[in-house]
């Protein structure tokens, strides 16, 4: 099993260089760019061209042959931008081919990029600095990353606790009104938009009910010593039952609204692996002896039924991290989600780059989890 995870863990890297390349191509395809969402609409274009030279935007994306000099201004492209292979003056990047004719070559630092550059820096773990805030990536990481762990950790346990239990007890009760029931709310569940039922639960709890508090993870009255900036095991582990219970209030209702999706696919996966494992020989052998119901069901079906079930909790594992995106911004929750779209409010590069980097990388280590788990799960399964 070593040998097979070291093996794994190196065809990881392949995918995830393609999503830095992927990524940074597309965030830069994105119109706009830092320099104009930091200035007014009006600001004359030699300040932008001065924030772009400060934040390395005028170079090219990914190999450096060097300039073009058009010699006339247009006003409708920005006076200098980084082109994909070469730095543009006064034209457009995309202007093709006719703006050859003024190539500049320079092929004395060809690896002078944006991309190469990035790429050097996260290879020492420099994960660099926000364009916006100038705070370092990393830092900031540290903050944000464990407030959408924690929810996206607790949507889970919602799910499983809820979805797991609703499939089996409707493919035991098949065909009944329990198990119409639950189907039903599993569909409506999973056709439920986030941000549509985040709005709806916060209305409902929060400004109607007053049941929870709307937003934060913390109340501002409540003290609690950070250990691991997850306020739910940094309350038991320091003994603040005041701050768990409030932490608890908080993220209970985001929790709920991102797991909902999730607990709908995992009751119906449940259901359906759980119904093809039933009619299994072995089950009715040993229905035969006399095991009692409950030891039918979850000692010989549902051991036998996890493997889809497992593969669908892994998989989920990324829909969390991108459904936090519109639950963090609907409850105002401190998390990568909400920082990510703020960053691409503002153009930030770095921050959405390394966060989503960040996010292929959970991604990646939690299916090979998966994968390890099927070989306890069932022993037929064996690495080699």
């Amino acid at each position: 099993m070593i040998r097979y995870t070291i093996r794994r863990l190196i065809a990881a890297l392949p995918t995830l260089l393609g999503v830095t390349i992927i990524v940074f191509l597309f965030i830069h395809l994105i119109p706009g760019d830092p320099a104009t969402a930091m200035l007014r609409e009006n600001a004359p274009a030699e300040v932008a061209d001065r924030i772009r030279e400060q934040l390395g935007l005028n170079k090219p994306w990914f190999i450096n042959l060097g300039e073009v000099n058009c010699p006339q201004q247009d006003p409708n492209v920005k006076s200098t931008s980084g082109g994909v292979f070469m730095t543009y003056h006064n034209c457009d990047k995309f202007g093709g081919f006719a703006a050859l004719r003024y190539w500049q070559p320079r092929l004395d630092r060809p690896f002078d990029s944006q991309y190469l550059l990035y790429a050097s820096r996260l290879l020492r773990g420099d994960l660099g600095q926000s364009l916006v805030t100038k705070n370092p990536i990393m830092d900031d990481l540290k903050l944000k990353f464990p407030a959408t762990l924690e929810l996206s950790l607790m949507a889970m346990l919602v799910a499983v606790g809820i979805g797991v239990p609703a499939g089996i007890i409707s493919a035991v009760k098949q065909n009944t009104p329990i198990d119409t029931a639950s189907m039903f709310i599993s569909l409506a569940g999973v056709s439920m938009p986030i941000y549509w039922l985040g709005m709806m639960a916060m209305m409902v709890f929060a400004v109607w009910l007053h049941w929870v508090p709307a937003g934060t993870r913390l109340g501002n009255d409540v003290e609690l010593h950070r250990i691991t900036n997850l306020y739910i095991l940094d309350s038991l582990l320091t003994g603040n039952a005041k701050a768990l219970g409030d932490s608890l209030k908080h993220i209970i209702v985001p929790a709920i609204v991102l797991g909902t999706v999730p607990m709908s696919l995992l009751a119906r996966m449940t259901r359906a692996s759980m119904l093809e494992v039933l009619n299994q020989d072995y089950v009715r052998t040993a229905k035969a002896k006399g095991l009692a119901d409950r030891v039918v069901v979850l000692r010989h079906a549902l051991s036998n039924a996890l493997l889809p079930v497992v593969t669908v909790i892994g998989l989920q594992v990324g829909g969390l991290l991108g459904g936090a995106i519109l639950t963090e911004t609907i409850f105002s929750w401190p998390g990568i989600g909400r920082w990510v779209f703020e960053s691409i409010q503002f153009r930030d590069y770095p921050v959405i780059q390394n966060v989503i980097l960040v996010i292929a990388l959970i991604f990646v280590t939690v299916n090979l989890i998966v994968d390890l788990s099927y070989a306890v799960i069932d022993p037929r399964i064996r690495y080699a």
